[in-house]
């Protein structure tokens, strides 16, 4: 009997979601050469984002389990990963624009193109939507394939690690375009955690009078102060509303945007706003909540969800490169792949407060 020819595949390293408070860092396959219209990036730096942890310590809230997801076809297990930046390593036939070797960075919606919504340009709300490194495999490995269609070319001299932060600025600039036109206004941003302190930098750049933060924790103040948030309020030792109304002339705030993803913190963005104003719901939320709609009626307020982005990706990287936003204020720590549970999402659940954006560098040297 002849001895199975030993499988040569080439492997890779990779943090794979198998359960709540269970991810591993293990070996799985090199990714394919990429499909038509797809390109293979090998990953310099990809951010823990918000959604991440909340398929460490409560998920599954967006990895399939019960069927295969109808347009990548992924059920379970899952390589994390969606804000990340690297080079192009492989392109698959029919990708114009890009070269092996170009610096680039991805939007993370992966979508139909056919749905109505693609078709009117809201594809961060297809009917078939599926993020990368949440419902297909991410960049929590040393290489990723993704659609040519979501890349962004990185300028000259733009520092790969930025390119990590640039997916979590697309959500807060996504939820302040949905507010319309801020210039001047006084606007609250409740939670000065990761796409808090997105938004209000976001919101700064896109000329709001005033911000103002609603946040508990001392370390994330002094970093909401240190991104431009003009005020900060601590909701767990003074009245907000009423501070938020008596620095408004007793009407409330314009805008609110709600970056938390609780019940309570979404009751609280709509109640600091005056009537007429907007709330912009942007945190993941968990659970559902019972709410009085006749707040909303008999006010005229407006409560707006955003999710993702859609486009503004290109702004974003505009921002940075010409230095109206500064990323390194939110770059808390850097870790090695192989520390992703211990130095990453253990991090960030036991000690939250000292932490913003933990940056994890897959790639060997």
């Amino acid at each position: 009997m002849s001895t199975p020819a030993p499988n040569t595949a080439p492997s890779m390293k990779a943090a794979v979601w198998h359960g709540r408070n269970d991810i591993r860092v293990e070996e799985v396959p090199v990714p394919a050469h990429p499909p038509a219209g797809w390109v293979k990036i090998r990953v310099h730096w990809c951010g823990i984002c918000g959604s991440d942890l909340h398929e460490y310590v409560a998920g599954p809230v967006f990895i399939p389990v019960d069927a295969p997801h109808p347009l990548t076809g992924l059920k379970g297990q899952c390589i994390l990963g969606h804000e990340f930046s690297g080079e192009i390593a492989a392109l698959g036939a029919g990708v114009t624009g890009f070269a092996v070797g170009d610096r680039v960075t991805a939007d993370a919606c992966q979508h139909c193109g056919t749905c109505w919504y693609c078709k009117h340009g809201l594809y961060n709300i297809c009917e078939n939507l599926a993020f990368t490194g949440l419902m297909n495999n991410g960049a929590f490995a040393e290489y990723v394939n993704v659609p040519a269609e979501l890349l962004y070319k990185l300028p000259e001299n733009f520092p790969t690690e930025a390119g990590a932060l640039i997916e979590p600025l697309a959500v807060g600039l996504h939820a302040v375009k949905k507010a319309g036109n801020i210039v001047g206004q006084t606007v609250v941003v409740v939670g000065a955690g990761t796409i808090g302190l997105c938004t209000i930098m976001c919101a700064k750049a896109a000329g709001a009078g005033r911000v103002i933060a609603l946040e508990m924790s001392a370390a994330r103040k002094q970093k909401a102060l240190e991104v431009g948030a003009t005020v900060v309020i601590d909701p767990k030792a003074s009245d907000a509303i009423a501070e938020i109304k008596a620095l408004t002339g007793g009407y409330g705030a314009d805008v609110s945007f709600e970056c938390i993803g609780h019940t309570a913190t979404a009751q609280l963005a709509i109640d600091v706003i005056r009537k007429a104003g907007k709330s912009v719901m942007v945190g993941i939320f968990e659970e559902p909540t019972s709410f009085n709609f006749f707040d909303i009626v008999s006010t005229e307020k407006e409560v707006i969800g955003s999710l993702a982005y859609n486009g503004e990706f290109a702004d974003v990287i505009r921002f940075i490169a010409d230095g109206r936003i500064d990323v390194q204020p939110l770059i808390t720590g850097r870790i090695a792949l192989g520390d992703i549970v211990t130095h990453g999402f253990q991090e960030l659940v036991n000690h939250k407060d000292r932490n913003v954006k933990i940056i994890v560098q897959p790639a060997t040297a």
